[in-house]
């Protein structure tokens, strides 16, 4: 019969793996070593929900649960906390920031909920100026996320443009600012450049659209229309390398009318 493992079997696991005659590989992980790791993992379990992919999705959140499990017993061992900490903490969390459940606030829609959650998470944590707030945003998290996040807290106090119109139109200045870097020997283009980014993401912003997800869909259409016309290339027994620019132009136009539909 199928032994039936249990969440305290996991711990058991990652403490022999830990232990004195554990894995060589497991003993010498750290919360920094293991970094990389748990921002792939978390990757990958989004990848599965984007992709429907339940089976997969099981299997990732296994692996998540266990960078989890893996970092509590690196700080258990650096007499930092433990899992029950862990465990403890984020109950506590739960309960605090939802009060119209567990207590005796009112919230009727997830709009006054998420409202109140930040109210709450500005009094838990002793934040008293938006700008604290901002800096509470992670830094590892992916540059557009971080962006909107900081440009959401900056209009949660009215400093906003009116519209995603305003949002665009500083675009267009942000654009015209870094072709006037590039005219110079040693123009600024990387600060004018994350200028264009930070301002594109504030239009993302009003149009409720995720620059994470909106970029990702953007490149896997790159990657679909460069398909057509590679095999195109190759049908046609020539290199990509062979071709004239303007024949790849009219290839990828070609690609966009016969892919529109799947995209």
């Amino acid at each position: 019969m199928e032994k039936k493992y249990t969440f305290s079997d996991l711990k058991e696991i990652i403490d022999v793996l830990r232990g004195e005659n554990g894995c060589p590989w497991d003993k010498v992980q750290t919360h920094e070593s293991l970094r990389k790791d748990m921002l792939e993992e978390a990757y990958e379990a989004v990848d599965a929900i984007d992709k429907k992919d339940m089976q997969n999705l099981k299997e990732e959140l296994g692996d998540v649960l266990m960078q989890v499990v893996f970092h509590a017993a690196i700080a258990k061992e650096a007499g930092a906390f433990t899992l029950d900490d862990v465990i403890q903490g984020i109950c506590e969390k739960m309960v605090y920031r939802h009060p119209h459940v567990f207590g005796t606030g009112n919230a009727n829609t997830k709009e006054e909920v998420l409202q109140k959650w930040e109210v709450l998470k500005k009094q838990e944590k002793q934040i008293t100026t938006q700008t604290q707030a901002m800096k509470q945003v992670p830094v590892a998290m992916p540059a557009l996320l971080q962006a909107q996040k900081v440009q959401k807290k900056a209009a949660d106090v009215g400093f906003d443009f009116s519209d995603a119109f305003g949002a665009l139109e500083k675009v267009k200045e942000e654009i015209a600012e870094l072709q006037a870097e590039m005219q110079k020997p040693n123009g600024n283009t990387e600060e004018e450049f994350g200028d264009i980014l930070f301002a594109s993401v504030n239009i993302a912003r009003f149009l409720k659209i995720n620059p994470e997800f909106a970029l990702t869909k953007s490149t896997k259409k790159f990657i679909n229309r460069f398909e057509y016309v590679e095999n195109a290339v190759i049908s046609a027994e020539k290199q990509l390398s062979d071709m004239t620019p303007e024949a790849l132009d009219l290839l990828w136009d070609e690609a966009k009318h016969a892919l529109s539909d799947a995209e």
